[in-house]
């Protein structure tokens, strides 16, 4: 197919160089009629060129529907030796200065045809020269010649060019051999080369590692398919832009021998990843070097699995804590708490004592409720899963915020983007709803001076995914990453135990939830769960493990009662 599409660009070439030396030799015998007048038969020589441009256009729509190639450019050159012939004659047979004509046929024959067609050419060639000089000469045709030359002048002339026509077909069908083959082996490592280059694209593509190559400017150059999908990003947006400006954190360094580092990125979605990278510089082989090659990993799942663990092992201890704490503190608290309430009967007692008295029982009463909380934490949770809707449980939620924000005039307005009305999991209803009001207090909290709250629910894949959006003051990244640990509240006045139980509700749910924040910026706390309509196996009503021992041993008839209202984070 390469090869009629090259002689088909031949052709194609050849009429337009026909057309072009048409025109030229029409000029040229124009201007010397004009000014030099000779026997030149101007109407039949213009009707042989008119013809010669007609059949040149004819060979351009013939080129259009029929495919012989091959066969298309022998007739051209038989025709065009033909015309040839008949404009020497025209122009002064031996007289003619338009026998080179007749070595340009011979070339283009050499290069659209076989090498043994150069010399059929050629001897065609001499033939119908010698046959146009010798008609010319014994007078069977008119002759336009303005000399008469002898008989040894005349076939001196005819095997002049006889010997010319054939030097030029053994040199051009030499030359075009060469050409050929130039061309083959050119093909041939054109071949190799592209294989070569479309290798070392399949393996740059294929790895699953992210790819970025930069020049010594620091700009992108190139960048891997793995690459784009870690980022988010197309090659178009990537390439030529700076690579340390897609990060958050500085990238390694072949000039300062720090060859990897962790760093962050924030996706299109305001999503950060935590990506390795290791950087290495990009040499040819005498080693000079000419830019450089990143390559990353995504830890983000991986770092996000180590916080879970860690914050898995800091509740597990704290829940054990909690029992101990409970037997120490409250019994002993109890007692204050009576013997408090006793003195405060005293008829002696003056206002400055009262006073006292009613700090101490306050504190109590505070105290109490820390340990409450403590209890509600590292108790057994009962879980009764069922099919529930999501986006009810949320509107359950909002309804009764709705109502407290009006009742408060906290300046507070909450914005709902439910692009579903049907979200159904498998869940315990009363818990999931602990879960919704506890971020939505929080949100509220974060928000003193009044703001918005957005919350939406979304298809995500295999998931639903609920999100709390507050315009607060927002988050540092290490407050972040300790906000589901107990004892982490950002409040004045919390236990820091609310989050916690948040945590521990949507683990016992086989969810996942995170936070994302900004300081300043607010923060958006994104709940994922299964959605029911995939292939997961259905829990069946389950005791969550207690996180402390002997706790059922604690008489805490107020913990749960506690639970939805007093937890915070």
């Amino acid at each position: 197919m390469q090869s009629t599409f090259d002689e088909r660009n031949w052709l194609v070439w050849l009429v337009k160089v026909r057309i072009f030396i048409l025109t030229l030799l029409l000029a040229i015998e124009l201007a010397v009629a004009e000014f030099s007048p000779g026997p030149l038969p101007m109407r039949l020589f213009l009707s042989t060129i008119l013809f010669w441009y007609s059949l040149s256009l004819f060979y351009v729509l013939l080129l259009s529907f029929w495919q012989e190639h091959r066969i298309q450019a022998a007739l051209q050159v038989v025709t065009d030796l033909f015309l040839v012939s008949l404009v020497i004659h025209e122009t002064g047979g031996w007289d003619s200065s338009l026998n080179f004509l007749y070595p340009l046929v011979i070339i283009v024959a050499s290069v659209l045809l076989p090498r043994i067609w150069a010399g059929l050419v050629a001897a065609l060639a001499f033939i119908l020269y010698g046959t146009v000089l010798e008609l010319n000469y014994y007078g069977v045709v008119p002759s336009y010649c303005s000399t008469h030359p002898g008989l040894k002048a005349l076939q001196a002339i005819i095997f002049v060019n006889l010997f010319a026509f054939l030097a030029v077909a053994y040199l051009a069908g030499l030359l075009t051999a060469k050409l050929r083959q130039v061309r083959v082996e050119l093909k041939d490592a054109s071949g190799a080369l592209k294989n070569l280059q479309a290798l070392h694209e399949h393996i740059i593509h294929s790895i699953s590692s992210g790819l970025i190559t930069t020049g010594l400017d620091g700009r992108i150059t190139l960048v891997n398919a793995a690459a784009q999908k870690l980022l988010g990003l197309s090659a178009g947006e990537l390439e030529g832009a700076p690579v340390d400006q897609l990060f958050l954190d500085p990238l390694p360094s072949v000039e300062l021998h720090h060859t990897h580092a962790e760093v962050r990125f924030e996706t299109t979605a305001k999503f950060r990843k935590t990506f390795r990278v290791r950087v290495a510089a990009l040499t040819v082989p005498d080693g000079a070097a000419f830019g450089f090659v990143y390559a990353f990993d995504d830890l983000t799942e991986i770092r996000r699995l180590e916080r879970e663990v860690r914050t898995q092992d800091r509740l597990a201890a704290v829940g054990r804590l909690a029992a101990a704490i409970a037997h120490e503190i409250r019994n002993p608290l109890t007692s204050i708490a009576g013997s408090v309430s006793m003195l405060s009967g005293v008829p002696e007692m003056n206002e400055e004592h009262r006073r006292l008295l009613d700090i101490v029982t306050r504190e109590s009463q505070r105290l109490n409720g820390i340990i409450t909380d403590f209890l509600a934490y590292s108790r057994t949770k009962q879980y009764r899963f069922d099919k529930v809707n999501l986006a009810q449980l949320v509107e359950d939620t909002l309804t009764l915020m709705d109502h407290r924000m009006e009742a408060e005039k906290t300046g507070i307005t909450i914005q709902r983007r439910f692009s579903v009305t049907d979200a159904t999991t498998l869940a315990d209803g009363d818990k999931i709803k602990q879960v919704f009001w506890n971020l939505c207090e929080n949100a509220v909290r974060a928000m003193k001076d009044g703001g918005r709250l957005t919350v939406a629910i979304e298809s995500l894949g295999e998931d639903w995914q609920v999100s709390f959006t507050d315009t607060g003051m927002g988050m540092t990244p290490q407050q972040i990453e300790k906000i589901f640990e107990p004892f982490q509240s950002n409040f004045e006045g919390g236990t820091g135990l609310g989050l916690a139980v948040v945590y521990q509700i949507v683990q016992a749910h086989e969810g996942k939830i995170w936070a994302r924040s900004k300081p300043g910026q607010g923060t958006t706390f994104v709940l994922r769960l299964h959605r029911l309509d995939t292939e997961r196996p259905v829990p069946a009503p389950q005791t969550a493990p207690s996180r402390a021992v002997a706790a059922d041993a604690l008489h805490a008839p107020a913990a749960t009662a506690a639970a939805a209202g007093r937890l915070d984070g």
